[in-house]
């Protein structure tokens, strides 16, 4: 992924396909791609818009009429990059760069300069530039069909005989295999570090939310803690770890986590698969959502999806954290206040005027009251599923043979003890 020069002129396109039986309401799909190319700061969103496609063209992703009628507006808006908010695939992508005269790139590319914009720990920056170098491996395509093979050879090995995308290909696959090998190493050392917090008898408290949900901004006003809080997608890509002392409470590890987003790339939602580890291992996940939005149902949805994915979820404490309340009309927020009153896992609540917040942290203090207690038990050795799940979880302090098994001294939640039960 290249430099940008400073300040790209960028029009953003959503085409709102008619025959996609899942597709999003237009003008908020608008809003979030732009929102999107905001996110990269060498970007001047010179124009956006919508068009309406009765179906997709192969080979042009527009009808000709339309893409004549763009290339005049990019043309007078003196546009050299446009984005597309959906796929695009390689071919299409080729014609329509031939026929505006400009660089174009999609939703994943877009993400991914993001991505790469934002990653800041050495597993994300591997993360990024793996999800990447996939995204290239498609993007290779055959420019022409004569002349395909260059002189000499037949194929089977490389050499003069392979075409030029087959060696791109390889080399982009060396590459990846190179990658997975410093990410083995690195979540490796991420591993141990992570066995080393466990020995420190803190629960961890994750943030999660749609992108722009608020969550940097209620992070912020918890920990005193100046994280890059922008009216901005993607603002936290790694994980961000604070430690907070909850009043009548426990001390917590509080972590921030990168923003969800529909339609992520399947690709980027493995990759990112890592940033999102620290969730794994929390005892309390707060969903925070911008109860504001027009869309806040379907990005909480989107949410709630993505972390199924995961495998979070199951017997985790989970709090909705309705954030924004300030921004709704009166009538609104206290209907919405009535209801996070009748139900104990929604809170109501405004991380910029602070109203909530105490309502929220003594809930969490009296979840993980008590939340870590020290224990010792026999298990048998046929009962080699839960010790391993024991080890997974880094709750062993420490571990003798017996007669009749092993014996453990544990230090844990009363969360994990209870999933360590269900096993």
């Amino acid at each position: 992924m290249g430099e940008m020069p400073e300040f790209t002129r960028a029009w953003v396109l959503h085409p709102d396909i008619k025959s996609d039986p899942d597709r999003r309401e237009a003008r908020f799909a608008l809003a979030e791609a732009v929102s999107l190319a905001h996110a990269l700061p060498e970007l001047e969103v010179v124009g956006s818009e919508i068009v309406p496609l009765p179906r997709v063209r192969a080979g042009l992703l527009f009808g000709s009429g339309k893409i004549e009628e763009l290339a005049t507006r990019l043309h007078d808006a003196e546009v050299e990059l446009v984005l597309i908010d959906g796929p695009v695939t390689p071919v299409q992508q080729r014609n329509l760069e031939k026929a505006w005269k400009v660089k174009l790139l999609d939703r994943t590319g877009l993400i991914l300069e993001i991505f790469s914009d934002r990653a800041a720990t050495r597993e994300g920056v591997l993360q990024v530039e793996m999800a990447a170098l996939s995204y290239q491996r498609t993007r290779l395509v055959r420019a022409w069909t004569h002349l395909e093979r260059q002189r000499g050879g037949l194929g089977f090995v490389g050499g003069p005989g392979e075409t030029q995308i087959e060696a791109d290909r390889r080399a982009i696959d060396t590459q990846l295999v190179r990658l997975r090998r410093q990410l083995d190493k690195v979540v490796k050392t991420r591993t141990l570090h992570r066995a080393a917090r466990a020995k420190v008898p803190y629960p961890i408290v994750a943030l999660v939310g749609y992108t722009n949900a608020g969550k940097s901004t209620l992070f912020n006003r918890l920990t005193g803690a100046d994280v890059m809080a922008k009216d901005m997608l993607f603002a936290t890509l790694d994980p961000t770890m604070r430690r907070v002392e909850l009043e009548d409470g426990p001390e917590v590890i509080l972590s921030d986590t990168v923003g969800f987003i529909s339609d992520l790339p399947t690709e980027l939602v493995a990759s990112f698969r890592a940033t999102l580890e620290e969730v794994l291992a929390a005892d309390v996940i707060l969903h925070v959502r911008d109860i504001s939005h027009p869309e806040t149902e379907a990005q909480a949805a989107d949410v709630r999806a993505i972390l199924t994915d995961l495998g979070v979820g199951e017997g985790r404490e989970m709090v909705e954290v309705w954030n924004k309340i300030d921004l709704l009309p009166e009538d609104e927020a206290d209907a919405a206040r009535a209801r996070a009153d009748r139900d104990d896992d929604v809170f109501a609540m405004s991380a910029i005027t602070g109203e909530g917040i105490e309502a929220l942290l003594g809930d969490v203090a009296a979840t993980l009251q008590g939340a870590v207690s020290d224990e010792t038990f026999l298990l048998p050795y046929a009962e080699g599923r839960k010790r391993a799940w024991l080890f997974e979880q880094d709750v062993v302090q420490a571990e003798r043979q017996g007669e009749d098994g092993f014996e453990f001294d544990v230090r844990w939640t009363a969360i994990q003890k209870a999933r360590f039960d269900g096993l």
